[in-house]
């Protein structure tokens, strides 16, 4: 499923002219990883189209019209989310060795490790420029609100590294992870238009519940590409979180209940040695034997159907709630 929106489409266009701006603050070098990082340069730093879905901006700018504020006033806000979002992809890239991003090779493979955090850094840092630089009631509690969101996301990485080296990882701890790592900038992205433009608080939070389980819908979503995509769609070999051995979802759903096919994935992802290709198949089909991928897909479901719920209970226009339902959608069907 694509990300077929009016609003995703006009989100990127007003935008991503605000992150460049941006971007172009930056010293020559941290700007050129920037620039081939959100896909709007080659390695050798050749203007070329790409770029991510903008789910994170167009979120934002829907958040800002559910309050009815004028959507320039909004672009702000839904640029810092997304840079808040480029420096996660950034040091995740780094911290989980992965080679490819949006079907490229990744920032750091390219520029090296350093270079590529130290362009992280300078986009999280540029994130709260953006809106403190605003001079409003409405930004300077939308930067708290980012910055702790960002905060929850550092969190969640660090227990996502914890559990690389654990083998008692339960499915409450992953759940936990996985609010902090995903959830919790989406349920920023869903609400900071709100707070930029000095809505009510009872919206913002509304809508911030709404984007909390629509994050989880959207990690469990993740993690079910992560195993069972195609690299032609996700830009990623094939079984790519399995080659790595990551507590994904349905992994430690996998792991964590009682059955032989699930006794068997312990012991083939316990061996020392790198798993063969056969062996990172074998471990797919032990994850669908033991449950994991049928309960990550009911999960996807029960968290759409409570982010629906949190919407329903929101005072918003209907063409804002329609299209919020349309991109929860998108989250939890989505194919990349």
């Amino acid at each position: 499923m694509t990300l077929a929106l009016p609003a995703a489409e006009a989100a990127r266009e007003l935008v991503e002219p605000v992150l460049r701006e941006a971007v172009a603050r930056l010293d020559p070098l941290t700007a050129r990883v920037a620039r081939y990082h959100f896909g709007w340069a080659d390695s050798d730093d050749r203007p070329c189209a790409g770029g991510g879905k903008a789910l994170r901006p167009t979120l934002a700018v829907l958040s800002g019209r559910a309050a009815g504020a004028d959507v320039e006033r909004c672009l702000p806000a839904a640029a810092a989310v997304e840079l808040v979002h480029a420096f996660s992809l950034l040091h995740d890239d780094v911290m989980d060795d992965d080679p490819v991003r949006r079907h490229r090779p990744a920032a750091w493979t390219v520029f090296g490790r350093s270079h590529a955090l130290l362009c992280g850094n300078a986009l999280l840092t540029l994130a709260g420029e953006l809106l403190l630089e605003q001079e409003t009631p409405g930004c300077a509690a939308a930067a708290r609100a980012l910055n702790e969101a960002a905060l929850s996301l550092m969190a969640g990485q660090a227990l996502d590294l914890e559990f690389q080296g654990r083998d008692d990882v339960t499915r409450e701890e992953c759940l936990r992870m996985s609010r902090c790592k995903t959830a919790s900038l989406l349920a920023c992205a869903c609400s900071i238009g709100v707070t930029a433009a000095g809505g009510p608080a009872s919206l913002a939070g509304s809508l911030a519940a709404f984007g909390a389980e629509a994050g989880l819908a959207f990690q469990l979503a993740d993690d079910l590409l992560g195993i069972w995509g195609s690299t032609e769609a996700t830009g990623k070999p094939v079984l790519a979180d399995l080659r790595t051995r990551k507590k994904s979802l349905p992994v430690v759903a996998a792991l964590t209940g009682p059955t032989a096919a699930g006794r068997r994935l312990a012991e083939l992802l316990a061996r020392p040695e790198p798993l063969a290709e056969s062996d990172l198949h074998d471990a797919a089909r032990l994850v669908e034997e033991a449950g994991g991928r049928a309960w990550a897909e009911a999960e996807t479901g029960r968290r759409l159907d409570a982010a629906t719920r949190h919407l329903d209970e929101a005072d918003l226009p209907a063409d804002v709630r329609a299209e919020f339902l349309h991109l929860a959608r998108f989250i939890a069907t989505r194919d990349h």
